[in-house]
């Protein structure tokens, strides 16, 4: 799934909370690093913590000169796996096409509620990462290594400079020092 010059789309599913805009704007600002063309926006539902939220990611080597929301993703995330059977996740995702989900539950296990999804599942348990690593359930960065590995849409040390760069005056430099470990171990997960 290794990013080309035609755009590359990923949304995001989650619930108000999870940090999927501010993971779209990380990514989307590590892209512009390596000179690609970018769009991230979220869309909200009812504004109140833990209602669902999407948030899509465009990126490109070319100039994007489409305003409208994904309907075709390449890749989708879900944050919450509770999503995965209120929310239609794997609208026009084909087979060659992955969904990423925060869960504890098996790859098989997502599959039985997907209604005959055939594309890649990569399942990862990133909320149990991030209580681990950073001390709060905020699977975000978690989230975001995982997407890096799997699209390879960006470089993994861009992704860390971005990260450091957007938070590091708003977090401080220690909780900053531990959600790039977990974008580590998001990356480094099988």
């Amino acid at each position: 799934m290794k990013f080309n010059k035609n755009s590359f789309e990923i949304i995001f599913f989650a619930r108000a909370g999870q940090g999927a805009k501010s993971a779209a704007e990380v990514l989307a600002q590590a892209s512009v690093l390596e000179g690609k063309y970018i769009q991230a926006f979220p869309y909200y539902g009812p504004q109140r913590s833990g209602a669902p939220t999407r948030s899509y990611v465009r990126i490109s080597g070319d100039i994007i000169r489409s305003h409208e929301p994904i309907i075709d993703p390449d890749l989708v995330v879900v944050m919450d796996d509770t999503l995965l059977t209120t929310q239609d996740v794997t609208h026009n995702l084909d087979e060659k096409e992955t969904l990423i989900v925060n869960t504890t539950k098996s790859k098989e296990e997502i599959r039985s509620l997907l209604d005959g999804f055939k594309g890649n599942i990569r399942t990862i348990d990133a909320s149990n990462i991030a209580i681990e690593t950073v001390g709060q359930n905020k699977p975000n960065g978690v989230i975001l290594g995982k997407v890096v590995k799997v699209s390879e849409i960006v470089d993994i040390e861009n992704l860390f400079q971005t990260f450091k760069d957007i938070f590091e005056k708003k977090i401080g430099k220690d909780l900053t020092k531990k959600n790039i470990l977990a974008i580590e171990k998001g990356f480094d997960s099988l």
